[in-house]
């Protein structure tokens, strides 16, 4: 069904076993009821928000899977080859992290014949769909606590949760705090108790038979919050013995490699990278008083950024390094665009270090198109349709940027070596098996010139070949020696706020 003419680097042939096709993939994520609404899925006299209307925490817009299957043009124009969909169980809330029947997706969303429609017209497309996995807790009307609620103490299902008195407090106008284990201590959402071999059960369940419906991997939220790392082993091997190809991500935002040895997830959501790339481009016009996931926004210097950057491929194998999920925003954060104080340069500068660095780049919807928000709810607005509303510059470059990591495979699978840091102009190499890529960025507000060192070049005689748009005056990149031991010097010029990506 699926097909990559990426050839693995020799790295990738021991250590954790991650799936190949994600080191290719460029991810797109979706938060349903705001991405696109159709008109085949029925809503009669229901009482939804205006869809341009500014984003609520309890309202509802509208948006279905069916309608992800008419906009996947939009997608495929933009180079996407994966999609990570946001919860799409049955749930009380817009955004379905309060399940309460994990075998049923939303019937406002469709239902499972529309996750069937998507399954398979984006598998038609080469394009696959990683969902999101939501173990830890569930919502009020998860039947099993349902039972709880209606008989006490005496239902068969009271082990499912960690309860502590009755009658339960289930409802915070009450007065009382839950008397159960709840996520953050929301009544909400009453936290599973996976110790309970029946709950465990049901879980893995869930977990193997939507991959065996078709979809692509699994997305976990909060799963440090599992504390039982051998829950998280049975899932992994339930998953991969459905489809051995499955994608195991995490929603965890530090470093933490004991969930990486290859018994429980592939890869992380990498927002240690999306904070550095916020900091170093974001600059000046920051917005720090934003605490995306409680991280204090700073900003970041020049040699700050590229030894976080080299040291963050130092925490994992490759395998795992060429697997994380590299974001710049999500559902969780304000919209980067916002928290960098509306530079779109920022957010091009960024969205282009994304597209040139190990891992696998995730746009969350919007982005693409300059989309701003501030926190949840405001990060979640409706996506406009209406193309006079977009900001086309960042459609442009994001789909230049997209379309730059599928023409060269040194960007997906070569190594990544650090080379320049200073005086807001930063530098790495790609080295793959056929091509060696200099990639170069400006993040400063005027125009320089700099001689950068590039260990084993291979031939320095040819002007290297400029595969990123420049402008017009600009002066080529020159090759010199210098320096005691004859070092290879290549003399780059970049203008404000710009970057150049060099095959050498």
């Amino acid at each position: 069904m699926f097909s990559s003419d990426a050839v693995p680097a020799s790295s990738f042939d021991e250590g954790p076993a991650t799936p190949a096709w994600v080191r290719d993939a460029v991810f797109y994520q979706i938060f349903p009821d705001r991405f696109a609404q159709s008109e085949r899925i029925a809503k009669p006299h229901r009482r939804l928000e205006a869809w341009d209307s500014a984003p609520t925490s309890e309202g509802f817009k509208g948006g279905d899977l069916v309608g992800i299957v008419e906009r996947l043009d939009h997608l495929e124009e933009l180079g996407v080859t994966a999609i990570y969909l946001n919860p799409i169980f049955s749930s009380a809330s817009n955004h379905r992290y309060h399940a309460y029947d994990y075998f049923a997706v939303d019937p406002l969303l469709g239902g499972n014949d529309a996750l069937r429609r998507l399954l398979d017209a984006a598998h038609a497309r080469q394009m696959r769909v990683v969902l999101d996995g939501v173990f830890n807790h569930c919502g009020r009307g998860f039947w099993p606590f349902h039972h709880i609620l209606e008989t006490g103490a005496k239902s068969p299902y009271l082990d499912w949760f960690t309860v502590r008195g009755f009658p339960l407090h289930a409802y915070s106008d009450h007065g009382h705090k839950p008397n159960y284990d709840a996520w953050w201590g929301l009544p909400a959402l009453p936290k599973l108790n996976v110790a309970n071999p029946e709950t465990r059960a049901y879980l893995l369940e869930v977990a193997e038979y939507w991959i065996r419906f078709g979809a692509d991997g699994w997305r976990l939220d909060v799963p440090e919050e599992i504390t039982d790392a051998d829950f998280w082993r049975s899932f992994r091997q339930c998953v991969r013995a459905a489809n051995q190809d499955a994608y195991l991500v995490g929603e965890i935002w530090h470093r933490a490699p004991e969930w990486l040895e290859g018994d429980r997830f592939d890869a992380l959501m990498n927002y240690p990278q999306a904070l550095a790339a916020l900091g170093f481009f974001g600059g000046r016009s920051l917005e720090t008083h934003y605490r995306p996931g409680g991280y204090e926004l700073k900003r970041y210097r020049t040699r700050e950024t590229l030894a976080a950057l080299a040291d963050m491929h130092t925490w994992y194998h490759p395998n795992v390094v060429y697997s994380q999920l590299n974001l710049l925003d999500s559902h969780d954060t304000p919209r980067f665009v916002t928290m960098a104080g509306g530079d779109a340069s920022a957010l091009h500068l960024a969205t282009l270090m994304q597209m040139t660095l190990p891992g696998a780049p995730c746009i969350y919807y919007g982005d693409e198109i300059g989309m701003a928000g501030g926190a949840d709810p405001d990060c979640r607005r409706a996506f406009p349709w209406e193309k006079e509303k977009w900001h086309w510059e960042t459609w442009l470059w994001t789909k230049r940027a997209v379309a730059l990591r599928h023409a060269h495979p040194a960007l997906r699978q070569g190594t990544f070596e650090p080379v320049y840091g200073h005086d807001q102009v930063l530098a790495y190499l790609r080295r793959g098996q056929d091509e060696t890529l200099l990639v170069v960025f400006n993040a400063g507000r005027e125009q320089v010139s700099r001689p950068l060192h590039i260990p084993n070049p291979g031939s320095t005689k040819a002007v290297p070949q400029e595969l990123w748009e420049q402008p017009a005056n600009l002066p080529e990149p020159r090759w010199h020696h210098g320096g005691p031991e004859g070092d290879h010097l290549l003399d780059v010029t970049l203008a404000p706020r710009s970057a150049r990506v060099l095959r050498l």
